[in-house]
């Protein structure tokens, strides 16, 4: 078990060595007051403590993704285990940290707000669009993926349909209430489901001594799909997802001082990089190798693997408690992906959300295209679901590239692993049977070329923002004034 040992520390050691170094580079402002008292509104503005706003957002980022994509990416072998690691640290702790702060920084502002602000008012239109996609999506399968889990769970005793009607009710209402009111209060509950779980099946492994395969750069698929670009887009919230730019608002509203960005952002997205770890080897030892996971795949999905381990390693109850604690984590991501399409769409058409018909004026309209969007076929949604999320999370870093830019830091912390994704991007759909199905060749071609013309195009708009000395951060030096 030395790849995963190994890997698991490395993680927790790029938490206290490169989350560091990334918080030094932005330049944290202790004094500064953040979004939670500036604009406190008692609905999306409340200040909650930094244990309460790390759960918080360990549970509204980790959906089904670090769980079901290491699973399907276990397919590939141990070189999975690479791309949790290095994408977790330099990418996904990366993306989730600045997103996170620039978002305090501009009074709790979303992703498209900020794409318009720092690449342009096109860009706005552009991520908006994308970003109610994505959370649609994401409300979609994180309705479905917990709702097959439990049916499953229960020996099919209970209707599928009834589990699905119970869950979107739960999301109405974590939607439309302030968010101290739920989420606050069932959030530490739905936390120790999973961490129980999820940490029964590693301390089983251990117990056992369960076969994980060593490193290796080998391909095991069995269908020999090929590892680049398709990985990344099979592991996407164990690693770097830009679904996460979509949820670090909400905490970045709750958050009470800057000095407690780097446990909630680059620390979670860590947590989240160990639970993808966990569940990636848990497959790779128990399934009888990469053929009977292929066929346990095929025949049941992911929900049925993690059936299978969990019982195997911890017996029918302990079994119970960890696919419970799997079950949290989509139905805790799907109710915030709810939530953060309603600020987003409120936040681009100037809708206060204080009164509660305004938030059920936006909401009702989601929840409605989420109920049509679950009658269209799982595998197809999780497809689009992918691209849409590692697109919107090169977005999310050229983001913090260009704010970094401006400030004259560092800005390669973020731009590298942002060019380095938009390539896989582009050739990905270039390619897919989603997309153009060019053949790999002349999608990897295409994929370099447009990637390269892209950031030239970033350069220059980079240096024009400089020049024009863009103000980086909203000033909220008279705050107690306005309030008062």
């Amino acid at each position: 078990m030395i790849t995963f040992l190994v890997g698991i520390i490395l993680l927790i050691l790029g938490y206290f060595t490169y989350g560091k170094v990334v918080e030094r580079i932005f330049g944290i402002k202790k004094e500064r007051p953040t979004p939670a008292y500036v604009n406190a509104d008692n609905v999306d503005y409340v200040p909650m403590s930094t244990p309460k706003n790390s759960l918080i957002q360990l549970l509204n980022i980790a959906g089904t993704g670090p769980v079901f994509g290491p699973i399907m990416g276990a397919l590939y072998g141990p070189v999975a285990f690479i791309w949790i690691v290095v994408g977790c640290i330099f990418a996904g702790a990366v993306h989730d940290y600045l997103t996170g702060m620039i978002s305090i920084r501009n009074k709790g502002a979303h992703l498209p707000a900020l794409a318009s602000k720092f690449l342009g008012n096109t860009m706005k239109h552009v991520v908006n669009g994308f970003a109610v996609l994505l959370l649609l999506l994401v409300g979609t399968v994180f309705v479905s993926t917990p709702a097959s889990l439990l049916h499953l769970l229960m020996d099919g005793r209970v209707a599928l349909g009834l589990i699905i009607s119970a869950i979107f009710i739960y999301y109405v209402l974590a939607t439309l209430l302030p968010v101290d009111k739920i989420i606050g209060r069932v959030y530490p509950y739905f936390g120790a489901l999973l961490l129980i779980g999820t940490g029964g099946v590693a301390i089983m492994m251990l117990v056992r001594g369960a076969p994980i395969p060593e490193l290796s750069f080998s391909n095991f698929h069995p269908d020999h799909l090929p590892i680049m670009p398709l990985i990344f887009f099979t592991i996407t919230c164990g690693a770097l997802s830009g679904f996460h730019a979509t949820q670090t608002p909400i905490i970045s509203r709750t958050t009470k001082n800057e000095t407690q960005g780097r446990k909630i952002f680059y620390g979670m997205m860590i947590a989240e990089g160990i639970i993808a770890m966990i569940w990636a080897a848990a497959a790779m030892s128990l399934v009888n190798g990469y053929g009977g996971l292929n066929e346990m795949l095929a025949a049941g999905g992911p929900g049925a693997v993690v059936n299978e381990v969990s019982t195997l390693l911890l017996g029918a109850i302990g079994g119970t408690i960890a696919v419970l604690g799997v079950v949290v984590l989509p139905i805790t991501s799907g109710d915030t992906a709810f939530r953060s399409a309603r600020m987003i769409i409120a936040e681009y058409f100037n809708i206060a959300q204080r009164k509660i018909s305004k938030r059920f004026l936006i909401a009702i309209p989601l929840f409605l295209l989420s109920v049509g969007l679950t009658q269209i076929d799982f595998n197809i949604l999780w497809r689009y679901f992918s691209w849409a999320n590692q697109a919107t999370a090169v977005i999310a870093l050229f983001v913090g590239a260009m704010y970094l830019y401006i400030a004259n830091k560092n800005y390669w912390i973020a731009l590298v692993p942002g060019s380095f994704m938009l390539i896989m991007v582009i050739t990905y759909i270039l390619n897919a049977q989603i997309g153009f199905r060019l053949p790999m060749s002349a999608s990897w071609i295409g994929g370099v070329i447009g990637s390269a013309i892209l950031i030239s195009l970033f350069f220059r708009s980079a240096k024009i923002s400089r020049s024009k000395n863009l103000p980086l951060d909203i000033d909220v030096s008279d705050w107690k004034k306005d309030s008062a």
